[in-house]
């Protein structure tokens, strides 16, 4: 006889066998700023139409570290700076419906 589905597990499980997507992930944050060049007879000049300049912003051997990206590059590496975040909502989720069942089986243990 097969025991009652549990939500939870269901969930925690599916979380980890979905870990693998996220193997390409990358840390810190990514940003994007406006900036002009400093050409005096470029489009940006005006300061309106400024260009973008990506950056992600990491900590490297424990220093905050600015590395810029190439614009052709900007779209993938903000995904897998999202990719780390999607990673740390399921971890915090996998880690949540764990400490609830530790504290049921301690609770089941001490009555």
């Amino acid at each position: 006889m097969k025991s009652p589905r549990d939500p939870e597990l269901e969930l925690r499980g599916k979380l980890i066998r979905n870990l693998g997507s996220l193997r390409e992930m990358l840390p810190g944050s990514f940003v994007e700023r406006k900036r002009a060049c400093g050409r005096p007879n470029c489009h940006c000049a005006d300061g309106k139409r400024l260009h973008s300049q990506y950056q992600i912003s990491v900590l490297l051997d424990g220093k905050p570290k600015a590395l810029n990206i190439p614009a052709e590059l900007a779209e993938k590496v903000r995904e897998k700076i999202e990719m780390r975040r999607r990673f740390e909502a399921a971890a915090a989720t996998i880690c949540g419906v764990n400490l609830k069942r530790f504290l049921k089986e301690k609770e089941d243990r001490q009555v």
